[in-house]
């Protein structure tokens, strides 16, 4: 069975100039990215700030337009298609941005703002339009008169729940789920997490879930790609990445994860040096100048992803390490 989503080597480069009569360069905010996501499957996105993250998914969409690359939906090219093409292909490809206040049109009525999908897309108007939105804000956890407010009227979590709403109108096959519970308190981020998880499993939804939060991208992914400078570092099951992960930004990542457990042991590793410039990258792996284990060769060789295992792959020149 095919995949449902195919990202291949995906590249997106900002121009920037330094100064007035600086050298022109460019950001490598995402640098020859390729994954796949199958159907009703969730892969999480993980990676510090700056890794490309929220690009790549935005990328994906065609929110935003990459440099080069490939991706098909449903063997679809998102990235050659006409404008017709596309808004066909976005009733399937929806998003839930990060922001919850910013998302959200203020001066538009939760009505409207749900609504609107039905409009551009001539599906419903009316009472039907009316009903649809009210079915979906009750689906959400919402009471169905609260379509008559604005969203300054909310919380950050209702505010949320409202994006969710707005995002499964269409009854998308896949959604892209950019940090959705960052912005939220701790205390609604569960109630958000167990609500998304809900629907995808209601709906059969596949989904690409972006978070620098690691037990988020525990609890709710089937698989994980790990991201650092603009390159995939490692792709692996859930269960596996967590229990035996096999690059060295995985293993950094995860030893700085809290533990639930009281008194428990855990080694942390400190990375040494700051985050590498994007429009000067290191040479060969871009992890090497932080990495505890670079050799001589890591500067100059740039590590495709290799198989260590089932479905798990590691973009590592090093065997004999973890």
């Amino acid at each position: 069975m095919s995949p449902l989503l195919e990202v291949d080597d995906l590249v997106k480069h900002y121009p920037v100039r330094k100064g007035l009569f600086g050298a022109r360069k460019v950001v490598r905010a995402v640098d020859g990215v390729s994954f796949t996501i199958g159907k009703g499957e969730v892969v999480g996105l993980v990676g510090e700030s700056g890794s490309g993250k929220t690009t790549v998914g935005r990328a994906v969409l065609r929110l935003i337009e990459p440099t080069s690359g490939a991706v098909r939906f449903e063997g679809q090219d998102v990235l050659t298609a006409d404008p017709a093409t596309l808004r066909a292909l976005r009733r399937r490809m929806q998003i839930v941005f990060q922001d919850p206040y910013g998302s959200l049109n203020p001066r538009k009525r939760v009505e409207d703002l749900i609504g609107e999908a039905y409009d551009i897309h001539g599906i419903a108007a009316g009472s039907e339009r009316r009903d649809r939105v009210g079915e979906l804000l009750r689906l959400v956890g919402l009471p169905a008169e609260h379509m008559r407010r604005f969203p300054h009227e909310f919380s950050g979590g209702q505010r949320q729940r409202i994006g969710i709403a707005r995002a499964i109108a269409l009854d998308p096959t896949f959604i892209v789920a950019d940090e959705p519970v960052s912005a939220l308190d701790v205390s609604i981020q569960g109630q958000v997490l167990n609500l998304l998880a809900d629907l995808q499993e209601r709906l059969g939804l596949a989904m690409l879930f972006i978070s620098h939060d690691l037990s988020v991208i525990e609890y709710v992914s089937n698989r994980v790609i790990v991201m650092y400078l603009g390159r995939v570092m490692e792709i692996a099951p859930s269960r596996a990445l967590y229990s035996r992960p096999r690059h060295p930004y995985t293993e950094a990542l995860l030893s700085a994860a809290p533990v639930a457990e009281p008194g428990a042991k855990q080694k942390r590793i400190i990375l040494k040096g700051d985050l590498p410039s994007r429009t000067d990258p290191p040479s060969g792996c871009v992890f090497r100048t932080r990495c505890p284990y670079a050799i001589a060769d890591c500067a100059a060789v740039v590590p495709p992803l290799r198989s260590v295992g089932t479905d798990h792959q590691t973009a590592c020149i090093r065997e004999d390490i973890l």
